[in-house]
């Protein structure tokens, strides 16, 4: 199984750490799990023109291609502007429309302030809805405050994203199950 962090922006550095420590704690729960991260900003992808995702090259190929041979993802994403950043909006739409398909996606949100807890739910849920994937239903919500130094110091917050990752886990070999039921009962 390949779990995939994505960390949706190309600027700042909380939505990466969040992820990271995701997958860490992934690593840590079960080490067979092939666990990778891609920062959006290690990449230079070019702007979605419209094109099918087989006809780009270069960074953007590489990144679709990772993405589509994963089976669950931990999304990452700060807000902006009381939104998801442009740049993870682009990944999307480079994206054909079933590339999450009964794949078990997480969220990760980081946000300056409580005011934008719903991102999540008005902004990217909608479109991986929309990409028929398996949203996790709780996503963990970290402020600037749960931060000291580039690390997540809230007791709570760990707790969360530990939890979180078990539930990707979990949802993502269910996931597998169902595709394949003769293969998980051998």
């Amino acid at each position: 199984m390949k779990i995939i962090g994505i960390s949706g922006s190309i600027v700042g550095s909380k939505t990466r750490v969040a992820v990271e420590l995701a997958l860490q704690y992934i690593q840590n729960k079960q080490k067979d799990i092939d666990i990778e991260l891609i920062d959006l900003s290690d990449y230079n992808l070019v702007f979605c023109d419209g094109r099918d995702y087989h006809d780009y090259s270069g960074d953007t190929k590489i990144v679709l291609e990772k993405i589509l041979s994963a089976d669950a993802f931990i999304i990452g994403t700060p807000t902006f502007q009381a939104s998801i950043p442009g740049t993870l909006k682009n990944l999307f739409d480079l994206l054909p429309r079933d590339a999450f398909c009964e794949k078990a996606i997480s969220i990760l949100v980081t946000a300056g302030t409580p005011k934008h807890f719903l991102v999540a739910e008005q902004q990217l849920k909608p479109i991986l809805d929309y990409m028929q994937a398996v949203v996790i239903p709780k996503y963990v919500f970290i402020e600037g405050k749960h931060f000291d130094q580039k690390v997540i110091v809230d007791e709570g917050i760990l707790k969360r994203i530990d939890r979180l990752t078990q539930d990707t886990i979990n949802w993502a070999k269910a996931l597998e199950e169902m595709k394949n039921p003769i293969a998980s009962t051998l």
